[in-house]
């Protein structure tokens, strides 16, 4: 999403200062200068005031966050900026409580941005197969200490047959 693969997050604000240059670098991505409605591929668009457009054919108003992940959202795009960067590029996962006091907001509105874009960038897929993964592991090493245990036995055995 984040065309340039930011350092920090002093410099993901510095580049995304305000509101309205995350709102166009959305439209850079999203539309490329050819905007076109979620509603009618086909239709004529017209730009209104406060960034938003029209769709002539179906007559609905839409903006850039329209079926997106920041749809319907009050938290600015800033910070949902932060949040996909830390969420991202974090070896570990983070908490809304972590992620709360990182960007002000509340809790709850942290945890509603970390289950969004988790499920956005498909990421409980990858905590669902880290899940499995370490089932297995832990399967195999039951295996493992049942194998031995056999293995000790059956050297028990053989030790006193011989005799």
């Amino acid at each position: 999403m984040l065309s340039e693969d930011f350092k920090s997050i002093s410099e993901l604000k510095e580049a995304f200062p305000d509101e309205q240059s995350c709102i166009e670098h959305l439209e850079r991505l999203r539309w490329n200068g050819q905007i076109v409605s979620p509603f009618d591929p086909n239709s004529k668009v017209y730009r209104c005031k406060q960034n938003r457009y029209r769709c002539r054919n179906s007559r609905k108003y839409f903006n850039v966050k329209t079926n997106t992940v920041f749809y319907n959202s009050k938290i600015e795009l800033q910070k949902w900026f932060v949040a996909i960067w830390l969420i991202t590029h974090e070896n570990r996962a983070i908490s809304s409580i972590e992620l709360s006091e990182t960007l002000e907001i509340t809790q709850k509105s942290a945890w509603f941005m970390i289950k969004h874009i988790r499920h956005y960038f498909d990421l409980e897929k990858k905590s669902g197969e880290k899940k499995k993964l370490k089932e297995r592991k832990k399967k195999i090493d039951e295996i493992e200490v049942v194998v031995e245990k056999d293995r000790l036995q059956l050297v028990e055995w053989l030790k006193q047959l011989k005799k």
